[in-house]
This record gives C-alpha cells, sequence and structure tokens, in this order.
C-alpha cells in the first residue's frame, strides 16, 4: 500500500517523465530511480515502468495524429515489426546477458550527441531519402524493436536520428513517429512483463494517468514550436543518458 504523499509523487514523476519522453525520450531516467526508491526490486520497477511508459507513448502517438505530424497509417508495418522486433529481443535476453551493451550504447549516444551539435541543421527541415521506406521499416522495425526489447536506453534517440538521417524526416515528425514506434515496442515488453507478474499495478496506473497529461503537455510544446524546442532538450537528454550509462557501466 502507498501512502498519499507517495501516490501523489508518482503522480508527478509520471507528469514529468512523459513530458520530457515525448520530446526527446528518455523518460525512463526519471521513473525508474523514483520506483526504486520507493523500494520496488530492479526487475519490478522496470515491469511498472514499461506499463507507465506505454500510457505515455500511446498519449504522445495520439496527440501527434491529432496536431498532423504523424500519419498513423503511414507507420502500420513499422510499428507490427517493431513490436515484433522487442518481442524477440525480450525472449532474447531471457537467454543472453546484456551487460556487453553497457559499454557500447554510451558510445554510440556520444557520437549521436557530437553528431547533432556539428550539424546545427540537422532536422531543420525536410531533405530526400537515403533509403526506400520498406527497407526502412524492416531494418529499423525489426533491429531498434529488437534492442529496446533486449536492453532499452537510448531507443528513442536512436529512432529519431533514424527518421531524420534514413528518411529525411524534419524533426518534429521524426519526433512524431518516434512515439508510434515506441508505443508498439512498449506494448511487446509489456506483455512479457505482465506474464512474469512483475508490474505494480496501483504504481503503474498513477505513473500512467501523470503520463498521459504529461505527453499532451509535451507534444503540443513540440508542434508549436518545433526543431529550435526539440532540439537543445533532445541533446540534453542524450547526454544525461550517456552519463547515466557510463557510470552504471564503469562505477555503478
Amino acid at each position: 500500500m502507498f501512502e498519499f504523499w507517495q501516490l501523489a509523487l508518482l503522480f508527478a514523476t509520471g507528469l514529468v517523465a512523459g513530458f520530457v519522453d515525448s520530446i526527446a525520450g528518455g523518460g525512463g531516467l526519471i521513473a525508474v530511480p523514483v520506483l526504486m526508491g520507493l523500494g520496488l526490486d530492479p526487475k519490478l520497477a522496470l515491469g511498472t515502468n514499461k506499463l507507465q511508459a506505454t500510457f505515455g507513448a500511446a498519449s504522445a502517438a495520439w496527440h501527434y495524429a491529432r496536431a498532423g505530424t504523424v500519419d498513423l497509417r503511414d507507420c502500420g508495418r513499422g510499428f507490427a515489426l517493431s513490436l515484433c522486433g522487442a518481442t524477440l529481443g525480450t525472449l532474447a535476453v531471457q537467454q543472453m546477458d546484456p551487460s556487453f551493451l553497457r559499454r557500447l550504447i554510451p558510445l554510440l549516444l556520444i557520437a549521436v550527441a557530437v553528431y547533432s551539435l556539428a550539424h546545427r541543421r540537422l532536422g531543420a527541415e525536410a531533405t530526400p531519402p537515403r533509403m526506400s521506406r520498406g527497407g526502412f521499416d524492416w531494418l529499423f522495425g525489426l533491429g531498434l524493436g529488437f534492442y529496446d526489447g533486449f536492453f532499452g536506453p537510448g531507443t528513442g534517440t536512436f529512432w529519431t536520428m533514424a527518421f531524420m538521417l534514413g528518411l529525411g524526416f524534419q524533426m518534429t515528425r521524426a519526433t512524431s513517429y518516434t512515439k508510434v514506434m515506441n508505443f508498439g515496442s512498449n506494448v511487446a515488453s509489456l506483455v512479457f512483463f505482465l506474464l512474469g507478474g512483475q508490474v505494480l499495478f496501483v504504481a503503474g496506473l498513477v505513473m500512467g494517468a501523470g503520463q498521459l497529461l504529461g505527453a499532451r503537455l509535451g507534444s503540443r510544446m513540440v508542434v508549436r514550436r518545433g526543431t529550435e524546442f526539440i532540439r537543445p532538450v533532445f541533446i540534453a537528454v542524450v547526454l544525461a543518458l550517456t552519463l547515466k550509462l557510463l557510470y552504471d557501466a564503469f562505477a555503478g
């Protein structure tokens, strides 16, 4: 049972995590430490985080669709492949140790941050695609979906970069499509946490309510203010995630 102040903290955490995640990803950096700080063991914290994050991804995707920055009919194949990839990744992580990724992923995130800082016009406007949509969906839908189910941190960042570099999307559009793909992989992972009894529903639903509101506010800000608003938040989240993963890999 949770006390009132703990429920209020969970709602506020979901609100902030949903706001940040709808803009640049990385909401788990906020949610998981709070859940563990309230005494949840790591697996239960991760499962509960997936429940509340699913609310946020769904809310953000819905509001982006209503604003016209993402066409849900255009996301069907990528969504399905992301869901399938996450299912395979979740199954694989039960057989393999993902610890080898803990030192690799921070290096990739550093590369993302450096590239973003060096290319200040990245995502400012649409550019010609570098690959076909079918090839993109199969490669990144399965690949990043698998990664999200297998390890997870930075998935939203990699999706946004993939949409900008692979399909030439403007950053607002890339962010919008990212949330749809995140929703697919979140649902797949959540199913396995539910089957394993590793979800605390009271905490997840209270945080999910905060996520619904936070994601709505964040998506509205993105639509209204565009790339100039997303870019600094995106880079800040990438750097924060990199530092967290470096700490976990070398000092944790």
